[in-house]
């Protein structure tokens, strides 16, 4: 009667491990449309309110004195929802603070362990509704060095992961990142997770529920830590000019988890290398059509035979007067091939600074 209890511990939690493969995954998902589009090509080439996210050292090139983004998605086949807000301040000319919201979420799930009672009665009234979410915030600082064109940027993170009443994790972790542009080209590293990500789960299972679990021969979960262990990606970028109004930009991440060996194209026992590559067109700064080729792994089919797979994702973006920003994406969102793929909208707005109305 308690599948879809089961079903959420097994979606959006990890029982104690010491050191989780894909622990936090949620982090991993993308933040707006346009890098999504891009197959998450950004730790060289981002310069906008989504650094916070892909690269804090980013921010401190935000053109913009303030910027907001919003994006919505919806996640395996509408029932879970990923929801993102993102904030950016520039200080002055060399430093910027962001802000960055996530939560990936699945609402209105069923509680049916008190359906039935010691009678044997079914009793509909005794169904109550619970969520299951993640949460993330992100506080980033970002500020120019002392080397002409090298930026320096870093996260602290706070992570709150809630299943119903019944189970909940306190989290926070490190990011840090830098930014360098020689001769037209952008180059950019990526380290997350620098001190391990932990998150400190609680259960507060009832007698009946653990009734339940013992019933249906699952694991009764007990109170422990979950590591995050740190990740590095490194990208590189270039921006071309086609002439008439026309552009070009070429980027490539590689990420290196340090989590064991994955299903990646090249992987050792201790870090795999998952290359992701993104381009875009754009015409005088007003519309913009992208591409991106990542999730490229080694699989077998079945014949037993060692293919290659790869996803493919596409979007569009509109920006008008470099003040508002429309962009969408078609993708695999969070490079799950069995997932199916999401049509996922962002809006960007930004202001280089508020007028008071003059009398």
């Amino acid at each position: 009667m308690s599948i879809h209890i089961i079903t959420a511990f097994m979606l959006l939690s990890t029982y104690v491990a010491a050191q989780t493969k894909y622990s936090n995954d949620f982090l991993n998902l993308g933040a707006g449309a346009k890098g999504l589009s891009l197959a998450n090509t950004q730790v060289a080439v981002v310069n906008d309110v989504t650094s916070s996210y892909w690269n804090p050292a980013g921010i401190a090139n935000v053109e913009k004195k303030y910027e907001i983004l919003l994006m919505h998605a919806a996640y395996y086949a509408d029932i879970a929802n990923y929801d993102y807000m993102g904030l950016s301040y520039r200080i002055d000319e060399k430093q910027s603070i962001g802000f960055t919201l996530l939560r990936l979420g699945v609402d209105g799930i069923p509680n049916t362990t008190q359906l039935i009672d010691n009678q044997g009665n079914i009793n509909y009234d005794r169904i109550t509704y619970f969520s299951v979410a993640d949460w993330a915030a992100l506080f980033t600082y970002g500020r120019q060095l002392p080397i002409e064109n090298l930026t320096l940027g870093v996260n602290f993170k706070l992570i709150k992961r809630k299943i119903g009443s019944f189970a909940g994790a306190w989290g926070f972790g490190l990011d840090a990142g830098l930014q360098y542009e020689i001769k037209k080209w952008k180059l950019g590293l990526l380290a997350r997770d620098i001190t391990s990500t932990f998150n400190a789960w609680s259960y507060q299972l009832t007698d009946e529920m653990k009734n339940v679990f013992d019933a249906t021969n699952n694991e009764i979960p007990t109170n422990g830590l979950e590591v995050t262990l740190p990740r590095l990606s490194f990208g590189f970028g270039r921006n071309f000019e086609l002439g008439k109004g026309f552009t070009t930009m070429a980027t490539m991440d590689i990420d290196m988890p340090f989590d064991g060996k994955r299903n990646s194209l090249l992987s050792t026992k201790t870090v795999s290398f998952e290359p992701h590559v993104g381009i875009e067109f754009g015409y005088k700064d007003f519309v913009f059509i992208r591409s991106g080729l990542g999730n490229l792994q080694k699989e077998k089919n079945i014949e037993g035979k060692e293919v290659f797979s790869c996803q493919v994702n596409i979007g569009l973006g509109f920006t008008i007067k470099k003040i508002l920003s429309i962009d969408y994406a078609f993708t695999d969102l969070g490079d799950m091939s069995v997932a199916i793929y999401s049509h996922v909208f962002s809006l960007k707005l930004a202001l280089d600074y508020f007028k008071k109305p003059t009398s």
